[in-house]
């Protein structure tokens, strides 16, 4: 791969130029640099969904919404308390995610039932669990060339069907629900050119895993737009450019768009709908802010390795340096997991060769047409044993599952010791196939993250991730679990051309076609809770530092796991009980302690009474400022990390803060935009420190003083105070750039105030 740090002008699609003397040469013309930068396909798009009267500050309406079961109860909740009447857009609901309806007994079907029953009353689209994951359904049936959707879950990417897609929380997508906008600075655009193509045995996700490792580790493409371009593009086909795109999100980009063609015509006119089909490209000079140069043909079978998609190496490189690079995995587990919890994963070695327990291919990464074809290619006359490995797979919908059986390709993986299950997102974030304690299983979905597959340090359990393309664990699974690249196989691949039968989706999909009925009643199981009353943000604010993350980057599985406590989802106080008890299991007790002193508060209480070690704080910050009394003052807690927020979009990784009494997180940096959009929304204020060092210990007291004006007033620092025992010691705050409904939400104290004026 090649870096160009600096802009870069990209001529009729194929010429780099350094340079605009460069890009006016290779015209044979004049360059108008202005009309350059406005070349992008992004920016055509954006330009065409903004609403503001200028591209600096976007307000973006978009064309479509989709949430999944984890998700979409939570803001049809948060709407319907604003003044919802009916969805404006197209709005799917589907259910790939709390499909286990075993877990909890009654309450995911009930979050099904209340699905159904919202898509009818408000006008939108129920897709029953196990039809299809999330993300393959708007590829089959909501993605339009030009179009922009937004979806409640951080895979929400389209861009290799020329759809420029998002995944925000869901606060985000309750403002298009009430006919209200997206609001972002214009952002980079970040070209990723391609060339050659893939070599025998590469798939999708070695080229995505590739790009993640380039990528990640110094924010290249962090908050910016990914554009794919370039001759190579030409040499993928559909469900390749997918298997790339789905998984950019782990680079942090905010969105993606690719130049279409041929192919994604075709995959338009193979699902009916060609008329949704448009060429894509930029313009004859089209100006990108950075530009990452990739040679497809010199990608080989990768592997992540735990805990994260970044740390990615080429499956060769591992066997041959295997006992370095499980020892630096080893050290890094103590950081991520604890020094005292007990991992290894050079246990593994079987004479000098990893061993591994499990592999999986599923959801919206993994689970598409043409990597299951290359998983029966490989395993077709084969075995994956009878010993400790275990292998399933998940295809992505029922249309590609189908498919699959009509052409005999089930039949090949089932001979061969595979499980075939239904479309179902469970495997990627902890919810099926969790591994057995101390197992390392190979996977082609989307993440590896610490714990995501199921496991629950605060038992002792612990087990791990590598990622892996689906060929080259099919080439792993037939070599008796054994680590192997697809390489290093001899397989025809069959290249099979799919068939869409849309029947499976007329028979059980519900389709309102965007007519409303008011005469539904919501139906509404015991477990779904409305969110209780949040406080305006008072004028002045103490807060107690409950928990203190010094890990590089905190994820939001950290901060409010995934799996079986997903069921929960829809109740926020229940839900709340599971934040952050995988990092830091006294979090939810701390902070409900110091929640009474609030509490207090705002019934006419004393809260010295509800929180005793609050006096002689207060009686330090009455000293230094003895306008400030009980009226004017509020008290919450605040958690510190240095870099929390990647991954998942779920909102829930901020709202469990706020239920239990959360006002701020503090941090050096916040890994995503979405994260911080989050706290926002919830009320949250998104403070920074210097990132020099951490000034904070767990268990400080923190005062924020006139910290309303300051927010009123549209400034970006204010100064706080650590109340030690020597009386108060100033620090500095930053907020960043904020927009004036950013604030006035901060200040409403949450969205949902907001819209209730």
């Amino acid at each position: 791969m090649k870096r160009y740090d600096q802009g870069m002008y990209l001529v009729r699609g194929e010429i780099l130029c350094e340079n605009i003397e460069e890009a006016q040469a290779a015209l044979g013309r004049a360059v108008d640099a202005q009309a350059a930068a406005s070349g992008t396909m992004a920016y055509r798009i954006l330009e065409k969904h903004n609403s503001a009267p200028s591209m600096e500050n976007l307000q973006i309406r978009f064309d479509k919404l989709t949430s999944h079961d984890i998700t979409y109860v939570g803001i049809i909740q948060t709407a319907r308390a604003s003044g919802l009447e009916k969805f404006p857009m197209p709005y799917v609901l589907t259910n790939c995610h709390n499909s286990l309806c075993a877990v909890g007994g009654t309450i995911n079907e009930d979050d099904h039932m209340f699905g159904l029953t919202s898509a009818k009353r408000y006008g939108g689209v129920y897709v029953p669990a196990h039809q299809a994951v999330i993300h393959q359904y708007a590829r089959e049936m909501l993605a339009r060339c030009g179009d922009m959707i937004l979806g409640s879950d951080s895979h929400t990417r389209y861009g290799a069907l020329g759809t420029m897609a998002m995944g925000e929380g869901g606060p985000e997508l309750v403002k298009q629900l009430l006919n209200k906008t997206y609001d972002i600075k214009m952002p980079e655009v970040v070209g990723i050119y391609l060339t050659g193509a893939p070599g025998y045995g590469v798939g999708p996700q070695d080229v995505a895993l590739a790009l993640i490792a380039e990528t990640f580790p110094d924010g290249y493409v962090n908050n910016r737009v990914l554009e794919f371009v370039g001759p190579g593009v030409a040499s993928l086909s559909a469900d390749f450019r997918i298997g790339i795109d789905v998984m950019t999100t782990e680079t942090t980009c905010l969105s993606s768009i690719w130049q279409t063609d041929e192919k994604i015509k075709e995959f338009y006119e193979t699902h009916g709908r060609g008329g949704d089909y448009s060429e894509l490209k930029p313009d004859e000079v089209a100006y990108y802010d950075r530009m990452l140069e990739i040679d497809l043909s010199q990608i080989k079978p990768m592997i992540a390795m735990p805990f994260h998609p970044s740390n990615a190496f080429t499956i060769e490189e591992v066997n041959r340096n295997l006992p370095d690079i499980l020892h630096r995995v080893e050290e890094a587990a103590k950081v991520s997991l604890g020094a005292d919890t007990p991992f290894s994963l050079s246990d593994k070695i079987r004479d000098g060769k990893l061993l591994v327990d499990q592999g999986i291919v599923a959801g919206c990464a993994g689970g598409g047409f043409e990597n299951l074809c290359a998983v029966a290619d490989i395993l077709k006359g084969r075995s994956i044993g009878c010993d400790e490995f275990a292998m399933s797979i998940y295809p992505a919908s029922t249309p590609i599952y189908m498919d699959l059986a009509k052409k005999g390709k089930l039949a090949d993986i089932i001979a061969a010791g595979v499980v075939v299950k239904t479309a179902f997102c469970g495997p990627c974030f902890g919810a099926g196939d969790t591994p057995a304690n101390g197992d390392l299983s190979i996977r082609h979905t989307t993440r590896n993250f610490p714990n995501r597959e199921g496991s629950k340090l605060q038992q002792g359990q612990i087990a791990s991730v590598t990622l892996m393309d689906a060929r080259s664990i099919a080439a792993t699974a037939v070599n008796g679990g054994i680590l192997t690249p697809a390489d290093a196989l001899d397989v025809q691949y069959k290249e099979e051309k799919y068939f869409f039968d849309e029947s499976i989706y007329k028979n059980r999909i519900f389709d309102s076609h965007g007519q409303a009925d008011p005469s539904v009643e919501v139906r509404f199981g015991p477990n779904i809770k409305d969110w209780p009353a949040m406080s305006p943000l008072p004028d002045n604010l103490i807060l107690k530092v409950v928990s203190k993350i010094e890990d590089p980057v905190t994820t939001t599985d950290e901060l409010i796991p995934s799996g079986e406590t997903s069921s929960y989802r829809s109740n926020p106080l229940g839900l709340a009980e599971f934040t952050l008890s995988r990092k830091d299991p006294a979090y939810v007790g701390e902070a409900k302690k110091v929640q009474k002193a609030q509490k207090a508060l705002e019934t006419g209480e004393d809260p010295v009474a509800a929180l005793p070690e609050i006096e002689g704080v207060w009686k330090k910050i009455t000293e230094a400022f003895p306008d400030v009394t009980w009226d004017k003052a509020g008290v919450g807690s605040t958690i510190f990390a240095v870099k929390p927020g990647d991954g998942s979009a779920r909102e829930q990784a901020a709202s469990c803060q706020k239920v239990l009494g959360g006002w701020a997180n503090i941090a050096h940096e916040y890994a995503t935009k979405r994260y911080r959009s989050n706290l926002m929304n919830w009320g949250m204020l998104p403070l920074l420190v210097d990132a020099s060092s951490i000034p904070f210990e767990k268990g400080d007291y923190v005062f924020l003083p006139d910290v309303r004006r300051a927010l009123a007033g549209e400034k970006t620092a204010m100064t706080g105070y650590i109340v030690g025992e020597d009386g108060l010691k100033e620090i500095r705050f930053t907020t960043g750039a904020m927009t004036d409904t950013e604030r006035e939400i901060l200040l409403k104290g949450c969205l949902i105030n907001y819209y209730r004026g």
